[in-house]
């Protein structure tokens, strides 16, 4: 790799990368430069593959204005500073892009777009700076934390909540390491779970942390797993159930985008009356598929599994919902398990599931429904369906992950 270059290069940047970073060429090697758009000429320092960007000396008309102060410190997005319009496009484009890399050609719908400020669920990191609490997100390639004053992402209710969670932090976070504070504003309040509490916190820790909880208001905080405060059952609404998710678990991060899936995964199934849902997590689309087919529920956290299993007890008027705790990846449903089925719903890691998906494929089936954070491991799933005579009738992208590289993608079939 080429080292410190000796001083400034000047560089045209070629295109974007899947992580979002221009990308330019230099004695034929790939060069990566952060916060620049294809067109644009800069001057720059090279650090053996990295460009660290000097000047912008020719913009590229898509330029548009960060919506956030701390836009280029924080390492939480990478394109506000791309027009809408060419954003949305970039994403939809990685999505074609994976498809085509395993001969894929099918329509793709436009990205579904979601407002700003809708992230409903943030992960902070929280850090001891002498006498003092850092509290916010990581800065751009490090572990150097950004205090946060304004956010284009996250909701006005999380945003307003940060400076008060400095009480908490100051009392849990360990000497040296960060904490990890994972945030969900329910309908209820917020849920507050903590992970990186010293194993010898001290007992008054606890009761300070539990009583600062309180009177800032949460609903429930958990410190490293276990739920040490909860004043109200935080609950998110699931079609005709309310559930309450386990302490830092799994959840859809904006309300808007998993509207947008749900009635994408409702369309695939159509009328189908026996749903299985595999990686269901806590049942966001378990419970509100439930209120029209008997679903069988089939995830290996045992915490999320629980957390499903008793809002469909609960809720009025929802078919039956069975749960299973399995392993999907070493021990995927067969074609002879899927048989009681009419549909299935998948969705996985980004690791997607190549195990499951081959079982899904040889199956009797007549629709599947696949939602993936990931779309080369999804090109490769679907590539397995279509060798098997399925055929895809619908695949959207939706953005879910606000000025971010990731997207959300899904994907309908039908048999034959």
């Amino acid at each position: 790799m080429r080292p410190m270059s000796a001083g400034p290069v000047t560089l045209t940047i070629d295109r974007l990368g899947a992580q979002g970073d221009g990308i330019a060429t230099l004695d034929g090697k790939q060069i990566f430069a952060p916060l620049t758009l294809p067109g644009e000429i800069i001057t720059a320092e090279i650090d053996r593959d990295r460009a660290r960007v000097i000047e912008i000396t020719t913009p590229s008309p898509d330029r548009v204005a960060a919506r956030c102060s701390h836009y280029g410190e924080c390492g939480g997005c990478s394109l506000q500073h791309l027009a809408d319009a060419r954003y949305l496009e970039f994403k939809r484009e990685q999505v074609v892009t994976a498809l085509s890399f395993l001969q894929i050609d099918t329509p793709v719908d436009p990205v579904i777009a979601v407002p700003p400020r809708s992230r409903r669920r943030a992960v902070f990191a929280a850090h001891r700076i002498g006498k003092t609490i850092a509290i916010g997100f990581h800065s751009r390639r490090s572990h150097r934390i950004v205090p946060v004053t304004d956010c284009a992402v996250i909701t006005p209710g999380l945003l307003a909540l940060l400076p008060k969670l400095e009480r908490i932090a100051a009392i849990c976070a360990p000497p040296k390491d960060a904490l990890t504070i994972s945030v969900t504003e329910t309908i209820t309040g917020f849920d507050v779970a903590l992970n990186g509490v010293a194993k010898a916190f001290p007992a008054d820790g606890r009761i300070r942390a539990i009583q600062a909880a309180g009177e800032i208001g949460l609903a429930r905080l958990s410190i490293n797993g276990d739920v040490a405060m909860e004043r109200a059952l935080p609950s998110l609404r699931a079609g005709a159930a309310l559930l309450t998710p386990p302490p830092g678990g799994f959840l859809q991060a904006c309300e808007a985008s998993e509207a947008a899936m749900l009635a994408l995964v409702k369309e695939a199934i159509g009328d189908s009356r026996k749903v299985v849902d595999l990686f269901a997590g806590a049942g966001t689309f378990s419970l509100p598929v439930a209120s029209t087919a008997t679903v069988h529920a089939v995830e290996n956290d045992e915490a999320a599994l629980a957390s499903l299993d008793r809002a469909a007890r609960k809720a009025q008027g929802l078919k039956p919902v069975t749960v299973e705790k399995r392993d999907l990846f070493r021990q995927p449903l067969t074609r002879a398990d899927l048989k009681r089925f009419d549909a299935a719903i998948i969705d996985p890691p980004r690791a997607g599931a190549e195990a499951q998906t081959r079982e899904l494929a040889a199956s009797s089936l007549k629709r599947v429904a696949i939602v993936s954070c990931n779309a080369q491991t999804l090109a490769r799933d679907l590539r397995l369906m279509l060798n098997a005579n399925w055929r895809i009738t619908r695949l959207t992208p939706i953005d879910q992950f606000l000025w971010s590289p990731h997207i959300e993608i899904v994907a309908q079939l039908r048999r034959g």
